[in-house]
């Protein structure tokens, strides 16, 4: 949720549905991604297209995660305050407002949804993984607790 209030503005209800689906995609994209069919999928794609297998699971999965971040940006445009920023999104958009003319500009809305994406599942991928290897260790080392 921290990640969420920097990249998003706004912390998500650990109980709203929309929050929960998008952490159950992104762990089962985790898990799927070293399946034997995704590695496969990664070498021959126009191949793998036409084979069913988990890597189908794993795109569709992650045109979903990408569905829920797009729509938050469609949102940030409409209510955008280009005075009052409130969180990566919003500076992003203003930066694209100051590129405009630059046809060599970077700042694409494709690129904030990217982005955005990025910085969302690198903090919360890395997050939970250091928590995970935290804990296992410690109930491993029991006498580090007390």
């Amino acid at each position: 949720n921290i990640i969420c209030s920097i990249i998003f503005g706004d912390r998500f209800d650990y109980e709203d549905k929309k929050f929960l689906a998008l952490v159950d995609w992104i762990e089962e994209n985790n898990r799927l991604q070293t399946s034997v069919h995704t590695q496969l999928y990664n070498f021959f794609p126009t191949v793998m297209e036409y084979v069913p297998g988990p890597h189908k699971t794993l795109m569709k999965n992650f045109q979903q995660v990408d569905d829920f971040t797009t729509g938050i940006v469609k949102e940030h445009q409409k209510t955008l305050d280009p005075t009052c920023p409130r969180d990566f999104i919003d500076a992003f958009l203003n930066k694209m407002e100051q590129e405009k003319g630059n046809v060599d500009s970077k700042f694409t809305v494709e690129t904030l949804t990217r982005t955005t994406l990025d910085l969302f599942l690198a903090g919360t991928g890395t997050t939970s993984l250091t928590l995970r290897f935290a804990i296992l260790i410690l109930h491993k080392y029991p006498e580090i607790v007390g």
